[in-house]
C-alpha cells in the first residue's frame, strides 16, 4: 500500500516541535493541531491522494452556563481514505470525535462545537497511521524529548545550507505522484525520493536547482514566495 519512502517517514519519531500542550482541569494534555495533521497527510501521502468525509454530525447536548453563555456539544464520525500513488489501492479509517462550543451567540456555539468535533474525529482517525499523526502521544509511559535534528531532518540534511523557518505553501502534487516528497530544511525546500536525477525535468519545472556537492535538489523559501 505505502511505498518505501512513505513507510520510512511514517516510522520516524514524532518531532517535539509539532507537539502542543494545554491544561484540562488538573491534567496536562499533549496534542497535535488539526492543520498540522492535514499538512502531514499532504506531505506523506500527497495532495489528491487522500480524502475524508463526515459520516455523522450529531448534537449531544445544549445548555447554558452561569455566565449565560450557550454551551453546545457535538459528536462527529469522520471517515478518511488514503490511496496509493497509482490510485489502484486504498485504505480507510473511521473514528469518533467530540467538540464543545461556548459563546454568547447560540449560532457561534454550534459552529465552534461542530468544527471541533470534526477536527477531533479526523485526528483520531489519522492516529492509526502511527507516530507522525500523534499516536505516540497516547502512550503515557513515553516521554517526548526535543531532539535536534529530528530523524526526518537527518534523512534530508544539507550541511551547506543554514536552517531557519518552516513553511511549504505550494502544491507539489505531480512530484508526490512520482514518489517524491518536498520537505522543509531551514530556509530551503528539499526534494527527497528515489531516482532524483532521472526525474530532473519534473523537479526543475518547480524551480528547484541541483546541488552537486550535497546531491540534492533545492530552492529557497524566498524564491517560492516571490
Amino acid at each position: 500500500m505505502f511505498n518505501d519512502k512513505q513507510a520510512q517517514v511514517l516510522a520516524y519519531e514524532l518531532d517535539n516541535n509539532r507537539i502542543k500542550s494545554r491544561t484540562k482541569g488538573n491534567v496536562n494534555l499533549s496534542y497535535l493541531e488539526g492543520f498540522d495533521i492535514i499538512e502531514a497527510a499532504n506531505k506523506i501521502f500527497g495532495f489528491g491522494n487522500w480524502t475524508y468525509a463526515i459520516s455523522a454530525l450529531e448534537l449531544v447536548s445544549q445548555e447554558s452556563n452561569q455566565n449565560q453563555n450557550s454551551v453546545i456539544c457535538y459528536k462527529a464520525i469522520v471517515n478518511i481514505v488514503v490511496h496509493d500513488l497509482q490510485h489502484s489501492k486504498h485504505i480507510s479509517r473511521e473514528d469518533v470525535g467530540f467538540g464543545t462550543g461556548i459563546a454568547k451567540s447560540l449560532a457561534d456555539a454550534h459552529e465552534s462545537a461542530g468544527k471541533e468535533a470534526v477536527t477531533d474525529a479526523l485526528k483520531r482517525a489519522f492516529r492509526s497511521f502511527g507516530n507522525q499523526f500523534g499516536n505516540s502521544l497516547y502512550d503515557k509511559s513515553r516521554v517526548h524529548q526535543n531532539q535536534q535534528p529530528t530523524q526526518l531532518q537527518q534523512q534530508t540534511q544539507q550541511p551547506s545550507i543554514p536552517q531557519r523557518s518552516n513553511n511549504i505553501p505550494q502544491d507539489y502534487a505531480s512530484l508526490y505522484n512520482l514518489g517524491l516528497s518536498v520537505v522543509n530544511q531551514g530556509e530551503y525546500l528539499i526534494v527527497i525520493g528515489d531516482d532524483l536525477f532521472g526525474k530532473k525535468d519534473s523537479i526543475k519545472s518547480f524551480g528547484f536547482r541541483w546541488d552537486s556537492k550535497s546531491k540534492q535538489w533545492y530552492k529557497s523559501i524566498e524564491q517560492q514566495s516571490a
